[in-house]
């Protein structure tokens, strides 16, 4: 029998998949008005039991509690209608849409068959005001940046006035400055007596923002605590199961040969309507032995600065100089086959051919030399012997190892078969592009170490990164990119988080050892 004292309650729910059990037999238990955070490692089920709430999957067993009443959730239309709403993790958007069509699409008042729309938009208008949550309702969602986009899937869930919400890693893809406004969202909700699924492997932003904790490891539950009786420490043991070590150890980096050499790197944008410089004159170096990393606020170039260093777009003017050489016009197989790895900031659009198997998008750049190939067949074997090699060592989950369909596995996942793949192939610079995007703590402490001891064995590392503890953590110099300019050199151990704001923030300049601040008048 369930208790009325909760909003939701589920009992007990188990969840298989082929290989996998997914959920074994756990019990999670919402408050009216609270934020439960829902913590665990990547591939612990927390995404499956939110998405069997919401009526995406039906569970094996158990059962689920709206109010003290059994409710049975088919589908997510009976999710809507108990006042359930969800923003998945990867946001479910039509892109040539405009965001107010995106926030009624299935609700629409209509009127002798036609859509209400002025209606619509005084109530939207409304709820942006209430919660301030303002988007431009007029654009297509195509044109507008990622955290606009979430802010339009909270909106079509409190437009369908939902109380209970569900939030699938939501800072996953957000900027520093997003992340705080979206606790701040999330606060304002639960005051307003909206009751809050969080999921994320975040600390920091659970302890800010959570009422509750419930951990789940490999399926399983491991307990629920309150945020104010635990501690970053305790909660990221009950995740992985053992102490983790949040800053990284590292000695003094010991760089060497210079292995990449930007030279007045310009990248136009395409619009040749409107001509404007994304990359401006961009001047680095990175050595054999240490990481460097490009920090920055999303959006300032870095992004179109990463894919002409790759290859993915040809730069306006300057020169891109690897090992002496000069690669600007190389193509991406040239750039891959002769030293470079790659770990994108879009791991669907860039990293992965979700509806192939694992092991065959392990071997992407590789797949034609000779330890894949013979004389024109590939060998099936070896490929699947190395991508189980790394499956191991990067504990990358999923169902049916190897043969596993990429789509099906978690992001985190996902990631980590990435990580694994740029990592352990055989390069002399490696660009990380967010590389820990989406992991969970134990899985990040494993790949800064990776990392690190690349970097002890001359590789040359640049990383690029919106997480400044991670800049801060892993860095060996920093460079600061504003509006496509480089506008700082600094030195992790001689700066701050908070200077670093100053520069990202185009606030402050420090090019050649000299620093200014920047006028506002």
């Amino acid at each position: 029998m369930a208790t009325d004292n909760y909003i939701i309650e589920m009992r007990n729910i188990t969840k298989e998949f082929p290989g996998i059990k997914a959920n074994d037999n756990i019990t999670l238990q919402l408050k009216k008005g609270e934020i439960l955070a829902l913590l665990g490692e990547n591939g612990a089920g927390k995404s499956t039991l939110m998405s069997v709430l919401f009526g995406l999957y039906q569970p094996d067993s158990g059962h689920i509690f709206k109010d003290g009443n059994e409710v049975i959730i088919k589908d997510p239309n009976d999710a809507t209608a108990l006042g359930i709403g969800m923003v998945h993790q990867h946001f479910r958007l039509v892109e040539c849409f405009t965001v107010l069509d995106n926030i009624i699409l299935g609700a629409e008042d209509t009127k002798i068959g036609f859509v209400q729309k002025r209606k619509a938009r005084v109530k939207v208008q409304t709820l942006m005001d209430r919660y301030g949550l303002h988007v431009d309702l007029d654009k297509n969602v195509e044109d507008i940046t990622v955290g606009m986009q979430q802010r339009t899937e909270i909106l079509k869930m409190l437009y369908r006035n939902n109380d209970i919400l569900i939030f699938d890693e939501p800072t996953a893809v957000l900027t520093p400055q997003e992340i705080d406004e979206l606790m701040i969202v999330m606060k304002n909700l639960s005051k307003e007596g909206k009751s809050i699924l969080f999921i994320s492997h975040k600390l920091n932003e659970i302890m800010s923002v959570a009422d509750r904790v419930t951990v789940l490891r490999k399926g399983r539950l491991v307990g629920t605590v309150n945020k104010n009786e635990t501690t970053i420490e305790e909660l990221s043991t009950m995740m992985v199961g053992r102490p983790v070590q949040l800053k990284i150890e590292k000695e003094d980096a010991k760089p060497t040969d210079t292995i990449l050499e930007i030279k007045h790197l310009t990248v136009k944008n395409k619009d040749r309507r409107h001509t404007k410089e994304l990359v401006k004159d961009v001047n680095i170096t990175v050595r054999a032995g240490e990481i460097v990393c490009i920090a920055g606020i999303d959006g300032n170039g870095q992004t179109e600065f990463v894919q002409a260093l790759t290859g993915l777009i040809t730069p306006s003017s300057g020169k891109i100089i690897f090992k002496g050489e000069d690669v600007t016009h190389k193509s991406i197989r040239y750039r891959n086959s002769n030293g470079f790895a790659h770990i994108p900031e879009d791991r669907h659009k860039h990293g992965l051919i979700l509806d192939f198997r694992l092991d065959y998008n392990e071997v992407l750049q590789t797949y034609f030399e000779p330890e894949f190939v013979n004389h024109g067949f590939m060998k099936f074997k070896e490929i699947k012997n190395y991508s189980d090699k790394l499956i191991e060592k990067y504990d990358v989950r999923s169902g049916q190892g190897s043969a596993t369909i990429v789509r099906s596995m978690s992001g985190g996942n996902q990631q980590k078969a990435i990580v694994g793949r740029e990592i352990e192939r055989k390069h002399e610079l490696l660009i990380a592009v967010q590389p820990t995007r989406g992991l969970d703590v134990g899985a990040i402490e494993f790949i800064h170490k990776q990392m690190v001891e690349k970097r002890d064995n001359k590789d040359a590392i640049l990383l690029v990164s919106l997480e400044l503890d991670e800049v801060m953590n892993l860095s060996d110099r920093i460079y600061v990119m504003y509006e496509g300019e480089i506008v700082a050199e600094v030195n992790p151990k001689e700066t701050t988080i908070q200077e670093l704001g100053l520069y990202m923030a185009g606030a402050k300049r420090n090019i050649g050892g000299y620093a200014n601040e920047e006028s506002n008048s």
